[in-house]
């Protein structure tokens, strides 16, 4: 049986994919069912200023791993090639991760079984990485919500059934293996959902039709198409008809994958294990669900975006008894806190000598009041676009020549007003902008330096290092999609 020791715990991380800040029933979204999620709240603790190191997946899910910002692992966009050379619309492997440090590698030299079940994105996606050696993993990382491409024991096959449910079948069989083990387990469950396509036909059709026949999605902006989208591969949003279809998809993606949340817990729950495992859920990054009229995340516009709605994810942690129940902290956390966090609370020293940028919130998450020195700023790249983030301010630099932004979320919480310009606050974009520059400097690899990449948000296609061209650059404006 996998640990007991409260001490010494499990961890199930379950990450999605796409998934708003706000796209939770307990986030203020009520309209939105997810009982599941909505439990792992009330038991534990929610984060509402919990931000992605980048707000799109590849580079995202390589620091939740890593505790490296983009620009020192390398991975500074989504992953349109390398996957695999088994995948036909691939043709390649690469490994993105070759020589990169995670704490899955940690927990496994430390006695963990660690396995992965559902998206990796990372490249090479035959072959296990990381510290994992349970390996079950999305081929290529998005797609077709029904018989998808997997990866295990590297071969390529394609299971019948929803994905959002294989995924979680393939988790339970690691899970169901670790019975007669007396190690503690480290699973990360990594669904792909509620990524797009969202179209009648790829989720449950009973959800489907119970949010398009009766949902009016009221706490979802309807605004006018922000003219700095870029078009997307299917049609989304730029009718009432179409933006119904596509928030029905999107919410019954998130109700499907909440029940299989549901069935983890459930699980944990028959075998007396919550309260020997830390169960943590958040996604990869934020969505714009027409909110400031974007559909998609932070390459859904050019220049990249870093609104809240895309540099946010949801975040939650639950381990009963040791983590109180139904906290709402406000700490500024980021995805690059995960590694120190996770091992501190394990009680496992990490690998000297990484240069890693985030600090550990397992005090905060054991309940301890705000810490007096705990750090009140985040930072955020994609490519050549970077942001710093205060409680109240916002900075957001475009290298070389701008369009810059500045908001004060204190007055302008939807960030309506671009203060850039402003003489008043001069001072306060002056200061945050050589904060900004600091940190950054503290911390990347310059021969990788996402601010000197030609990163459109088009995708990326090999290492920076390799010597080839790195990244796709056609972008393709308004309504005609590629």
């Amino acid at each position: 049986m996998p640990s007991r020791d409260p001490d010494r715990p499990n961890i199930l991380f379950i990450l999605t994919d796409d998934q708003g800040p706000w796209a939770m029933g307990c986030a203020r979204t009520p309209e939105l069912q997810t009982p599941n999620l909505d439990r792992l709240a009330a038991s534990g603790a929610r984060f509402e200023n919990f931000f992605c190191a980048s707000p799109v997946c590849s580079p995202a899910r390589a620091s939740i791993l890593t505790g490296q910002i983009p620009s020192q692992h390398g991975v500074q966009d989504f992953l349109e090639k390398g996957n695999s050379d088994q995948l036909p619309r691939d043709g390649r492997s690469v490994q993105f991760m070759k020589g990169a440090s995670s704490y899955v590698q940690v927990l496994a030299a430390n006695g963990y079984e660690c396995g992965l079940s559902g998206k990796w994105h990372l490249g090479d996606s035959a072959a296990p990485q990381l510290g994992f050696d349970f390996w079950n993993v999305h081929g290529a990382g998005g797609g077709d919500y029904n018989d998808a491409p997997m990866f295990t024991d590297g071969s390529l096959y394609y299971p019948n059934g929803y994905v959002t449910d294989v995924i979680t079948d393939h988790a339970i069989g690691f899970l169901e293996d670790q019975s007669a083990s007396d190690q503690p387990f480290s699973l990360n469950v990594h669904y792909t959902a509620p990524h797009s396509p969202w179209e009648e036909g790829q989720h449950p059709q009973s959800l489907f039709d119970q949010y398009f026949n009766n949902c009016d999605f009221a706490s979802i902006p309807d605004e006018p198409i922000h003219p700095n989208q870029v078009a997307l591969r299917q049609m989304v949003g730029y009718t009432p008809e179409l933006r119904r279809e596509a928030l029905s998809g999107y919410f019954a993606s998130i109700t499907a994958m909440d029940a299989q949340v549901g069935r983890l817990l459930d699980w944990l729950e028959a075998r007396n294990l919550l309260e020997s495992t830390l169960v943590v859920f958040t996604s990869d990054n934020g969505m714009n669900m027409g909110h400031h009229g974007i559909w998609g995340k932070g390459n859904a516009t050019y220049p990249q975006n870093m609104f809240d709605t895309a540099v946010k994810v949801p975040s939650l942690a639950s381990q009963p008894g040791r983590v109180p129940a139904g906290q709402v902290r406000g700490e500024m956390l980021s995805q690059y806190d995960f590694r120190p966090t996770i091992l501190e609370w394990l009680g496992l020293q990490d690998v000297t000598g990484l240069n890693l940028p985030g600090s550990s919130f397992a005090a905060e998450l054991a309940g301890a009041p705000a810490q007096a020195n705990r750090p009140v700023v985040v930072y955020d790249e994609y490519g050549p676009t970077r942001m710093i983030r205060t409680g109240r301010l916002k900075y957001v630099h475009r290298y070389p020549d701008g369009p810059n932004e500045f908001y004060d979320l204190e007055d302008d919480p939807n960030e309506k007003a671009n203060m850039v310009d402003d003489p008043s606050r001069s001072i306060d974009i002056a200061q945050l902008r050589s904060q900004l520059e600091e940190w950054f400097l503290r911390y990347v690899d310059p021969e990788i330096d996402g601010a000197a990449q030609p990163n459109v948000g088009c995708g990326q296609i090999d290492r920076i290092d390799s010597g080839e061209e790195a990244f796709l650059g056609e972008l393709v404006f308004g309504t005609k999609g590629p």
